[in-house]
């Protein structure tokens, strides 16, 4: 199934480590693989459900951001198979969790990373516009707004070394 291109609106939060996301969180989650390939924008990704084990393929192509806030996405799902033979490319590795939160009407994302990133923790959350999405009242342990800065995209974190993450923490907080 392919999906045609659309408009990703989307803002992103640092979460401090001390905050109580947990106890907001649904008791499910998906644990994210994704591999940003070499030959270009293009993204890999597999989706584990952690409560049943359902996992779902994804080739994604962002063709460049139009903004921070506002950039162009294509997905492709595939099968396993499909998966399977464009896994072997080379890319780099991201892993996270991604545990979801309900809120006035609105679904944040929160993004556990792993590896080298362990510790980074990000809210996110998507609207269908600009206005809307500036309009959406945060958690409050969706601490400072990191959707400007480049970093915190998963283009330049998948090749981010943990002295990396630091020295931008520091910056950022």
């Amino acid at each position: 199934m392919t999906q045609p291109i659309r408009i990703e609106d989307e803002r992103k939060f640092l979460v401090a480590p001390d905050t109580d996301w947990r106890t907001t969180a649904k008791p499910y989650a998906k644990h994210i693989v994704d591999r940003y390939l070499s030959c270009g924008r293009l993204r890999l990704r597999q989706m584990t459900d952690t409560d049943n084990g359902k996992v779902a393929y994804k080739l994604t192509k962002k063709p460049g951001a139009i903004s921070a806030y506002h950039q162009p996405i294509e997905t492709l799902y595939l099968s396993e198979s499909e998966y399977q033979t464009f896994l072997p490319l080379d890319g780099v590795d991201l892993t996270k969790t991604r545990h979801y939160h309900h809120a006035n009407g609105q679904v944040f994302g929160i993004d556990v990373f792993e590896d080298e990133l362990s510790g980074l923790v990000i809210c996110e959350a998507e609207a269908d516009s600009l206005e809307q999405l500036k309009a959406i009242a945060f958690p409050p342990y969706a601490g400072i707004e990191v959707t400007e800065n480049p970093f915190f995209t998963g283009g330049t974190l998948c090749k981010a070394s943990a002295a990396d993450l630091a020295r931008e923490l520091a910056r950022a907080l």
